[in-house]
């Protein structure tokens, strides 16, 4: 069974399905392996393992009835503790929420849970989602796959953890400005981050409204289509015969590549040398609506998310990490014309994107500009602390502002991911290109 815990959700799908993995005997491995591991009380904030067992149970009798409900029927997977889990603590990272224990699953954890997925359990996260280090002295800081004295990234932190250390096959984040990105990146994970709206927020511990998305961490782009569609309760994408050849991509020459390190720089113009191997067409691409998306940042972020979150904050600020804190009173700086405006350029920049990008299969980027901070200078520097954090959120943020889907996959370097692009709601042409690009970077 030890070999199996390697494995891809999907392939421990397939395996289900041939009856050569009982899904009873999954989970428990899986236990096993979290409760001997001496990082899991970094990566879990808490398991469902009472919820789990009876879940896999109801998957193994299904499967030997031959009544599957999906692909990946029986598998476990671990949830971001921003999701509403019945009779579960969900405290979104945050002492401010200590205690609070919903009635009801999230929709998307209802509905992965009607196609026959397994909840291992909770994983920590950067408190309240607003970070995209990982780093939170409130909770607790789950590990980097790659580096133990630097940050895993944020603020699906635990999310990632979980996956890259072997005590998920998978697992679901959420991401607002690159939550699901750069974790996923720095943890040498493929991490989907799909249109805002197209799988629900219900039952999820909000960041912003309008930012917001949820989307799973995995280890192949097979997973994420696979996981994308048992939370959105529709068929997966079919990745089959999916190929580069001909493919038009676009290398986003803005903003992008700015005080860019070092080693992603390296690993990103070698994964372009791949994909152009592999029957790809790159054209380099200035959009200048990228900077202007950019640009308005401030007020629309930081103005949306004290305005949800100032009444629980104030009533109990010393509760919060001080860096979370005063990145959330930026907000109260803003005002409504302020925010009105910003909207308009936001809106006046998606359209100047979607013009410019139309013709392209995809548009590509490195996922991050930086590597993992180094943890101990995050604690005492905290100049450090913001420069890191702005920069690690930079180009991933592209995607949310833009309200487009994004896929990142791992380079092959450690640490250093590169991103898709797609157009809006088109999470299935995107991965069949992911898929394809998956398989030149090998």
């Amino acid at each position: 069974m030890q070999d199996w815990l390697s494995k891809s959700a999907s392939d421990l799908g397939r395996a289900i399905g041939e009856g050569k993995v009982d899904p009873v005997n999954l989970a428990h491995a899986f236990f096993e392996r979290i409760h001997a591991h001496p990082l899991k009380d970094q990566i879990y904030a808490r398991l469902t393992e009472d919820r789990a067992m009876s879940e896999a149970r109801a998957a193994s009798e299904r499967a030997k009835a031959g009544q599957r409900l999906s692909p990946l029927d029986g598998v476990p997977i671990s949830w971001k503790d921003l999701f509403d889990t019945a009779g579960e603590g969900t405290e979104a990272g945050s002492k401010l929420l200590a205690g609070r224990v919903p009635d009801a699953d999230a929709r998307v954890l209802a509905n992965a849970t009607a196609m026959g997925l397994v909840c291992l359990g909770k994983t920590h996260m950067s408190e309240l989602a607003f970070s995209g280090l990982g780093y939170n002295p409130s909770t607790d800081t789950p590990p980097c796959v790659n580096d133990a004295d630097a940050v895993p990234g944020g603020s699906s932190s635990g999310a990632a953890a979980s996956v890259a250390f072997g005590l998920a096959p998978a697992a679901i984040g959420s991401d607002t400005g690159g939550s699901v990105r750069v974790p996923s990146a720095w943890n040498d994970l493929v991490g989907l981050k799909t249109t805002h709206g197209r799988l629900s927020l219900e039952g999820c511990v909000p960041l912003s409204l309008k930012f917001d998305t949820v989307g799973p961490l995995t280890r192949s782009v097979e997973d994420a289509a696979l996981l994308m569609a048992v939370m959105e309760g529709a068929p997966a994408p079919d990745l089959r015969g999916a190929s580069l050849k001909g493919r038009r991509f676009a290398a986003l020459q803005t903003a992008v590549l700015d005080d860019i390190r070092e080693a992603p720089l390296a690993a990103y113009e070698a994964s372009l040398g791949k994909l152009r191997a592999a029957g790809a067409i790159i054209e380099p691409l200035e959009v200048p609506a990228v900077s202007e998306a950019l640009a308005v940042t401030g007020p629309l972020l930081p103005g949306e998310v004290y305005g949800l979150w100032r009444d629980i904050i104030e009533a109990n600020p010393d509760a919060m990490y001080s860096e979370i804190l005063e990145r959330f009173r930026l907000g109260a700086s803003f005002t409504a014309p302020d925010y009105s405006a910003a909207w308009a350029q936001l809106e006046a920049a998606r359209g100047a994107w979607d013009a410019a990008t139309v013709s392209f299969d995809a548009v590509l980027a490195p996922t991050a500009p930086n590597l993992p901070p180094n943890l101990e200078r995050l604690n005492t520097d905290s100049d450090y602390y913001k420069t890191e954090n702005l920069l690690a959120l930079r180009n991933t943020r592209i995607g949310n502002l833009l309200g487009i889907c994004a896929l990142t996959l791992p380079t092959g370097v450690p640490s250093c991911g590169i991103m898709m692009m797609g157009a809006r709601d088109c999470e299935a042409a995107l991965l069949r290109v992911g898929a394809a690009a998956e398989a030149a970077l090998g």
